[in-house]
């Protein structure tokens, strides 16, 4: 499986972004993706993750800003984020959970800067 992802880049704080991923290859027809963020030195984390039954899961800073979505016929997952603050920059890395496979997309840079 690959994951080719977009839409990251710099915004004013109380601004929007909307990344977007696409995987391709032998997609497990029961899939978990996702959105991670990673800072320098420090663990990936998750941000967001969605099934492919629609079942999403939010990290407690993403609650009521940002909005997980999916189109499965595409197998692609979205990231719509709303509000930002610099507290949001950082690399986001779309992952995908698949039997039999995990795959992590190429980072993203995110950076919320006035």
């Amino acid at each position: 499986v690959q994951l080719q992802a977009s839409g990251g880049g710099l915004v004013q704080p109380g601004g929007s972004l909307r990344l977007s991923c696409a995987a391709s290859g032998t997609i497990a027809s029961i899939n978990v993706m996702g959105w991670y963020r990673q800072a320098p030195g420090k663990q990936r984390e998750l941000v967001a993750s969605i099934s492919t039954g629609g079942t999403t899961n939010y990290a407690d800073s993403a609650e009521g800003r940002f909005t997980i979505s999916r189109d499965n016929a595409k197998n692609a997952v979205f990231l719509q984020m709303n509000s930002l603050t610099p507290e949001d920059t950082d690399v986001y890395f779309c992952k995908y959970s698949g039997y039999p496979y995990t795959t992590w997309g190429r980072g993203t840079q995110v950076t919320v800067s006035s």
